[in-house]
């Protein structure tokens, strides 16, 4: 049977040992879990051996399947720390902040997040929110599996983030407008495109690739600078969060701005995932 099939359940399970079981489940199980997923899901593996020759190039095999493990590994270790959000097993975030001068010139009006799936992106938010007591929502689009959606977003509602599921309806986008007009900050995340979903090219690690371009029209729509941030997992609770310049778009801006903000922030992801290259999780 499909592991999507068991998703719930592997979620509420996975909840459980890092919230409600022993400390020590979940400070030091979740390598083994994440090595136990790669032998077990040969797709996966695939797909991170792709992401990893697409970021650093392809190497020979020893490191590929190295860095392919060290990559489950910090999966599974950021998914068990963020299932904890609100337990006793929570602890406070040891993050180490660079460009935090970037974050204080956006701070008392609206801001677009720009981050990618990395480890970290998900206790972001709990960090945001409780030390700066942000009004934040994180985009994200739905889950095939609906329950273990539902219990992801309760987990997050603990740290004060709040979830906006979207698709491809043009509707979905107002929500997000609202809130940013009304002083809030709204996470979204970059590295994702699927099908039916607008985009606007850019090169991501010297290739041909595409950004979405819902981050760029909202800037435009409201005016709310785009801020990126990306952030790696470098130890348990320990984060590295790298946050650049503001990205600003007019709303009469010419065209090509919006295509010169996009590889801007792509250059960037570029140059994050090629310090951090066991760190992607877009797979």
């Amino acid at each position: 049977m499909a592991v999507t099939r068991h998703s719930a359940f592997l979620r509420r399970l996975a909840w459980l040992g890092a919230s409600r079981g022993p400390f020590w489940v979940l400070r030091y199980s979740p390598p083994v879990v994440g090595w136990t997923a790669a032998v077990l899901s040969k797709d996966a593996r695939r797909r991170v051996v792709a992401n990893l020759h697409l970021v650093r190039g392809p190497a020979p095999p020893w490191r590929d399947a190295v860095d392919t493990m060290r990559t489950f590994a910090s999966f599974a270790g950021a998914l068990g720390e963020s299932l904890a959000t609100g337990s006793k097993n929570e602890r406070p975030l040891e993050p180490s902040i660079e460009g935090g001068e970037h974050l204080r010139a956006v701070l008392g009006g609206p801001f677009i997040i720009g981050t990618i799936h990395s480890g970290g992106w998900d206790v972001l938010g709990a960090l945001l929110t409780g030390d700066l007591a942000l009004d934040m929502v994180i985009v994200m689009a739905h889950e095939a599996d609906a329950a273990a959606e539902r219990l992801h977003d309760e987990v997050r509602g603990k740290a004060r983030v709040r979830v906006v599921h979207v698709g491809n309806d043009a509707l979905d986008a107002l929500p997000l407008l609202g809130h940013l007009r009304g002083g809030g900050v709204v996470a979204m995340q970059l590295d994702r495109t699927p099908p039916g979903m607008r985009t606007v090219p850019a090169r991501l690690f010297d290739a041909g690739s595409a950004l979405p371009e819902g981050p760029f029209r909202l800037a435009r729509l409201t005016g709310a600078p785009i801020l990126p941030i990306f952030c790696a997992r470098v130890g348990f609770r320990r984060y590295r969060i790298v946050i650049h310049e503001p990205i600003r778009l007019g709303r009469r801006d010419p065209p090509e701005s919006t295509a010169l903000a996009a590889q801007s922030i792509a250059d960037r992801v570029t140059a994050f995932l090629r310090a951090h290259p066991s760190q992607w999780f877009n797979f």
